[in-house]
């Protein structure tokens, strides 16, 4: 279905709950459910970041003399 064609049909099923205001507040509560904001998982605080990187710098350390080197290694993961 085309996005016009989605917003006839959900307007055409409003009309017919529309006399029932109990179906009405579940219809409300889907809407609202399905459009809330979701948090973004990658969001951290400063103290977090850092805590992360610090933990990070525990692990082995490897460097790399070309970024076509570097590029290997990144495909072989």
């Amino acid at each position: 279905m085309t996005t016009p064609q989605l917003t006839a049909e959900i307007f055409r099923q409003l009309s017919l709950i529309a006399e029932d205001e109990s179906k009405l507040q579940r219809a409300l509560k889907a809407l609202k459910r399905i459009t809330a904001p979701k948090p973004d998982p990658t969001l951290m605080t400063r103290e977090e970041f850092v805590a992360r990187v610090k933990e990070a710098e525990k692990g082995p350390r490897r460097s790399f003399s070309s970024a076509k080197e570097l590029d290997n290694y990144i495909r072989s993961l």
